[in-house]
């Protein structure tokens, strides 16, 4: 990895020294106040007790939903607190109602070594999300040196991701950013192959720079979700009541004649007459889809067929759903997809799901850990694949330099 990594640093550089962690605690709750989903949670021990071991006092700075750059008690992080003492049992876990004042450097600086505090919602600040330097300044001040392990927030160039880097080194990757770097870099610059990467969701117009970037670099490129009916159009075929975007379809054809046989469309769909009546699902092929009813899932030919694809290859990258898949009989596609990458991780294929809609398929399925990686980041996995860069992963020492 070409940045530098939390594991660079040497305990002399940890030993009671306050290091701020950037870390993705956007987790959801259920009615009772309580976190309904800590997979994020659970992702950032392995870097929080790597820095403890080595008595750091660590200072965890988070954001949580969308306030409007001013407290909210709806996104306050201190709900939060109660999922992490959980899944860091036996630590001194603490939370501070500020971030970027007086009383916020006083809580830092009274941490004991292995000591973990969380800082309130960065999004409560103004200038978070403009990046601001004033503020950027104001959270430097709360660590010795920064950790960023918050790969879900790497494309925004945020103070608590970007600016913050500016006064504040060491800058450096955490143990999740670290391993979502290596593996999503990794399969898009060196794959193992057969390389066969797998798009599904709802428009072609968000997967398009993903489509042009995959497409020199797969051995197979296979379409699922309502975009393919973009394809489908484009292909000539009814697509009755489907989501289609029709301002695509011309670059849907362009892709087509492009790729030749390297992109592959589903060879059947399951439809329906709404997502409401799964009574009256069934399978046509993709050139016989009713005119009053619409494409929700691919269908069980294709199914087959892209699982007999992900167990024949080396490497497999997926994002996107293959249907509806919160709505049974909606969901068998997508079951499909993840049941077969789990199959080929345990033949030695390496298997990424990037993050989003997939990663939670997967979890949902538990199948999460049958994968070799799944990303906690949605958006900033598609940037990556896309070939931007991430503000928040240029921002950190390159490696050797921490």
């Amino acid at each position: 990895m070409p940045k530098s990594s939390v594991k660079d640093l040497t305990p002399a550089q940890l030993r009671g020294r306050r290091v701020v962690v950037r870390v993705d605690f956007n987790v959801p709750f259920d009615e009772t106040g309580a976190v309904s989903d800590d997979t994020r949670l659970r992702a950032a021990v392995p870097t929080i007790q790597l820095l403890r071991t080595h008595g750091a006092r660590v200072v965890l700075l988070s954001h949580l939903g969308r306030p409007k750059a001013a407290p909210d008690p709806t996104f306050t992080l201190s709900g939060v607190l109660p999922a992490l003492k959980a899944a860091l049992p036996g630590v001194d876990v603490t939370f501070c109602a500020t971030t970027d004042d007086a009383a916020a450097v006083a809580a830092t600086n009274a941490l004991t070594d292995g000591a973990v505090l969380l800082m309130e919602n960065t999004r409560f600040l103004p200038g978070e999300e403009q990046n601001d330097d004033a503020l950027s300044q104001r959270l430097a001040a709360l660590g010795d040196l920064y950790v960023n392990d918050a790969f879900g927030s790497a494309h925004r160039a945020h103070a608590s991701t970007a600016g913050i880097t500016k006064h504040l080194r060491p800058a450096v990757a955490g143990l999740l950013m670290e391993s979502e770097l290596e593996y999503l870099g990794g399969a898009l610059d060196e794959p193992k192959r057969p390389f066969v990467a797998i798009l599904g969701g709802s428009k072609i117009s968000g997967k398009i720079d993903v489509v042009e970037a995959l497409l020199p670099k797969v051995d197979a490129l296979l379409i699922g979700g309502a975009m393919a009916c973009t394809f489908y159009k484009a292909m000539g075929f009814e697509t009755g009541t489907s989501l289609v975007e029709p301002d695509r379809v011309d670059m849907a054809k362009e892709l087509i004649e492009r790729a030749g046989s390297l992109l592959i469309v589903p060879h059947d769909a399951t439809v329906a007459k709404g997502m409401d009546q799964p009574k009256t699902a069934h399978a046509v092929k993709r050139d016989a889809i009713p005119a009053g009813e619409a494409m929700l899932d691919i269908g069980p030919d294709s199914a087959q067929s892209y699982a007999r694809a992900i167990l024949s290859a080396k490497t497999v990258l997926w994002n996107g759903p293959m249907g509806v898949f919160e709505k049974p009989p909606f969901d068998a596609g997508t079951r499909a997809v993840a049941t077969a990458m789990a199959a080929a991780t345990g033949k030695g294929a390496i298997t990424i799901v990037g993050g989003g809609d997939s990663a939670a398929a997967v979890v949902e399925a538990g199948l999460g850990d049958m994968m070799s990686h799944v990303s906690t980041g949605g958006g900033a996995s598609l940037e990556f694949l896309e070939g931007k860069e991430l503000p928040g992963v240029a921002a950190l020492d390159d490696k050797g330099t921490a």
